[in-house]
């Protein structure tokens, strides 16, 4: 569970608090359960509300608030990012950046086949969808990942 939070924030801390707080809400909801999917199943499905709604929550918190100008505090000694990954050293880590630019549902559909390697019909039941949904949203993730990764490239060359 806590790779999975982990996937969606990119955060130590707070994949600490996600997980913690989905296995909160799960013993809170045992008794609601009623076994019509696996357990496994049921708590990725929490996991994966409790994320989104943390990823969803902190893109309203930055739009209301005022953004610090990044300039000011570039740490000039650092190797740039786009450098890095010109090397192609921090390649999945550039993924996983840009994956967090997806909509929620393909990035969560992108987390569960990726990193925990769940069948389309898997993720279905987790996310509460069709099969032809996850498929769908699974290949605009993956076009829109190589969007973002190619221009990034682009960028970093130039």
């Amino acid at each position: 569970m806590y790779q999975l939070c982990y996937r969606f924030v990119g955060n130590h801390e707070d994949a600490s608090d996600l997980s913690q707080d989905v296995f909160l809400r799960a013993y809170r909801g045992l008794r609601s359960f009623r076994g019509q999917s696996t357990l496994a199943t049921w708590l990725y499905r929490i996991g994966v509300n409790v994320c989104l709604n943390r990823v969803s929550a902190k893109t309203t918190l930055r739009k209301l608030t005022e953004p610090i100008e990044t300039q000011q505090f570039v740490d000039v000694r650092a190797e740039s990012p786009s450098r890095a990954d010109a090397r192609g050293t921090s390649g999945r880590r550039a993924c996983e950046r840009r994956s967090r630019s997806c909509r929620a549902k393909q990035r969560a559909t992108l987390i569960l086949r990726t990193y925990h390697e769940m069948s389309h019909q898997e993720i279905a039941d987790v996310l509460g969808s069709s099969v032809g949904a996850v498929k769908a949203n699974f290949f605009h993730a993956l076009g829109n990942l190589k969007k973002l990764l190619g221009g990034e490239r682009r960028k970093s060359c130039t």
